[in-house]
């Protein structure tokens, strides 16, 4: 499913129009968005979590040459499911 498949299903059950169910589903996404870039979780009780991790910095190899090379630190956001959606995807 895609944003645009997102926004007509949002449409259809909410009885929005399309361009309303749009501002929701870009604010969603702001708002979590936004809480991961100052390194706040997100939870969402039913549906799951979304962290921020910290990978730090470390040496890895080019795979063309074999040469060393430093990779830098980043973070990424990962998300972890609730039981409730585990449950319902296994059952």
């Amino acid at each position: 499913m895609n944003n645009s498949e997102l926004v007509d299903a949002l449409a259809a059950q909410l009885d929005l129009t399309k361009a309303d169910a749009r501002k929701y589903v870009d604010a969603v996404f702001s708002v979590i968005t936004e809480a991961a870039t100052k390194g706040d979780e997100v939870s969402l009780n039913g549906f799951g979590k979304f962290k921020v991790k910290a990978s730090p910095a470390r040496t890895g190899r080019n795979p063309t040459t074999g040469e060393p090379i430093q990779i830098a630190a980043s973070k990424k956001l990962t998300f972890a499911a609730a039981k409730a959606v585990k449950d319902k995807l296994n059952g």
